[in-house]
């Protein structure tokens, strides 16, 4: 069971079903221009960077953040590969994007209890699991 797109809102904790950080739960932050969705672990919570992730790859549950902050400016050009991203100064301004992001969410997460460590958790199936009878 997945969400229909409108119901999906800033601040609603996803579930990421494929790549690198499959099984980790992330905050939905925006709809980029691409149609793509802008998640963020946070990265000091659960190690996940701001990405974009396609909409057919997550989960949404019923879990959301509260009073999510926009994010007017991070958009698809900051994720695009040029020539400089091997620079140093390219991995900074991505640094620094980072832990601009973590310090609007963090403070956030922290006020609603077992947040942080619910993002922190990894989502498994075990063999007793029913996939169709979850309610995410």
């Amino acid at each position: 069971f997945k969400m229909p797109k409108s119901e999906l809102v800033p601040g609603t904790v996803l579930i990421l079903l494929a790549g690198r950080f499959r099984g980790k739960r992330v905050v939905f932050v925006k709809r980029l221009q691409s149609g793509l969705l802008l998640v963020n672990g946070p990265f000091k919570v659960n190690g996940v960077p701001l990405r974009r992730v396609n909409r057919a790859y997550v989960i949404a549950t019923s879990t959301r953040v509260p009073e999510c902050p926009k994010f007017d400016d991070i958009t698809d050009d900051h994720f695009k590969k040029t020539a400089s991203d091997k620079l140093p100064e390219h991995k900074e301004a991505h640094k620094q994007a980072q832990k601009q992001a973590d310090a609007r969410l963090v403070p956030l997460i922290h006020q609603v209890p077992l947040l942080r460590k619910y993002l922190a958790a990894k989502f498994t199936l075990t063999r007793t699991m029913r996939p169709h009878l979850i309610k995410f």
